[in-house]
């Protein structure tokens, strides 16, 4: 009986194992492997790659485009992420708070949610942040602010801040949704029971709500976090070629591996796949050091309710 059971169990579990070697583990390995060699192309061969040791890395930070996609990085990170998760946070609780035509605002917060990020990011940049007819030319212009309405968006001094702005307001509604669920499947008497004793919204909120949502808090924190080292898309689509303003790793990584962004990093035109691969190595390494640390921080507590 028992050998019948490892026999189920390893007819079950097989198929997965192998897709988990072929999809994951491998492409995982050669990245890491890659990561080590100068490799011509994509398509090149093992016997044309050439092993250059430590390198790719050397030369990935000694490079100042790719020091300063982490610095963006970092921005979109910490600043996207408290503008993302506390707006997301602020209509959960609004909207769990009873208030009316509550399926219509949720509908409208997500909606951008459903637009793919590529129509998402040229509406910005076409229609709203367009110098001469946008919408927030128009807008300023017919409340008589000139100063705001005389602004490019688009221009590097301020591009930065519109991508990251329009970005936040396309990611809010995900957030929402998750914040939502987690609050509304706290139970209401605890709710009531606390107003009985006196206490006010502001007080349920910190005392309540915040606590028996910690989990969802670190799951919406984990997935902004992947979400935002993984930065491409709105990069990409803001500006008409890589630029310290806007890069990113996963964007210089993109250049690096289809030769916009060769050798030295600013548009030779040659292609640097090792350095690509260990541009992802490193990316990857970090998801994992940013969740880390954010499980030691918010470390898991089960909550009875």
């Amino acid at each position: 009986m028992k050998k019948r059971n490892k026999i189920f169990i390893a007819l079950n579990l097989g198929p997965t194992l192998l897709c988990f070697l072929l999809i994951f583990a491998y492409p995982l390995l050669r990245t890491i492997l890659m990561s080590f060699y100068e490799i011509p192309a994509m398509s090149s061969p093992m016997s044309k790659w050439k092993f250059v040791g430590l390198d790719n890395y050397y030369a990935m930070f000694h490079n100042s485009l790719f020091l300063s996609s982490l610095k963006n990085i970092f921005r979109i990170w910490l600043v996207g992420g408290v503008l993302t998760l506390g707006l997301a946070l602020f209509y959960a609780v609004i909207l769990s708070s009873g208030v009316k035509g509550k399926k219509f605002w949720r509908s409208a917060i997500y909606l951008p949610n459903t637009v793919n990020a590529v129509a998402l990011s040229t509406m910005w940049t076409q229609y709203i942040f367009q110098t001469k007819f946008g919408l927030l030319k128009s807008l300023f212009t017919a409340l008589g602010i000139e100063s705001l309405a005389k602004i490019n968006w688009t221009s590097p001094s301020y591009l930065f801040w519109g991508m990251l702005f329009s970005y936040v307001l396309g990611s809010t509604g995900y957030f929402m949704l998750i914040f939502l669920a987690g609050i509304e499947r706290i139970p209401g008497d605890i709710y009531e029971s606390a107003t009985i004793d006196g206490a006010n919204g502001w007080t349920m909120f910190w005392k309540l709500t915040l606590p028996l949502i910690r989990d969802v808090m670190r799951t919406a924190m984990t997935l902004w976090t992947i979400g935002a080292v993984n930065f491409f898309t709105w990069a990409k689509m803001f500006s008409a070629q890589i630029s310290a303003t806007t890069v990113t790793p996963v964007y210089y990584l993109y250049n690096k591996i289809f030769g916009t962004a060769g050798g030295a990093g600013m548009g030779t035109g040659t292609t640097d796949v090792g350095g690509g691969a260990a541009i992802g190595v490193f990316v990857a390494l970090l998801v994992l050091v940013v969740y880390f640390i954010m499980n030691r921080l918010l470390k898991r507590e089960v909550y009875e309710y």
